[in-house]
Order: structure tokens, then C-alpha cells, then sequence
């Protein structure tokens, strides 16, 4: 496992905005500082939200994946 392989995914799929963001804000804090979370969530929200959301947080946005053709964004957890 690399410092970047998620720790936790998060199933967004079909949920619209802002729930995608509200179950990161629960989630992450479950997590080490250091994990990464995937949210995978296709509304298109989320590409601006979930963004938007760690510069807010201060939580570190390592950039959106494709995984199994799904969108997925990942977060490291930062404090």
C-alpha cells in the first residue's frame, strides 16, 4: 500500500449535491491523519465541490480518478 492507496471509499454514486460532501466532512475525521479517502460520486458537482470543500477545510485534494469507469475524487486527511 503507497501513501496515495485510499484507506477508505466512500459510495456516492447517484447521490446529488451536496451529499457527496457531507459524507466526506463524517467520514474524514474517522480517518488517521496521513489516509486518503475516494469518493467516488458522479454528479457533477463534485468535481468543483469536493475541491472547493478541502481548500475550505484545509484538507489536502490529490485529484480526480476513474475507477471502473465511475468518477472518484481523492482527499488526504491533513489535520
Amino acid at each position: 500500500m503507497t501513501a496515495d492507496t485510499p484507506a477508505d471509499v466512500l459510495d456516492c454514486l447517484g447521490q446529488r449535491c451536496p451529499l457527496p460532501v457531507i459524507a466526506l466532512a463524517k467520514r474524514l475525521p474517522t480517518l488517521p491523519v496521513g489516509a486518503v479517502v475516494r469518493v467516488l460520486a458522479d454528479d457533477p458537482a463534485a468535481a468543483v465541490d469536493i475541491p472547493a470543500w478541502c481548500r475550505m477545510r484545509a484538507q489536502q485534494y490529490l485529484g480526480a480518478v476513474s475507477v471502473d469507469g465511475a468518477p472518484a475524487f481523492d482527499v488526504r486527511r491533513l489535520t
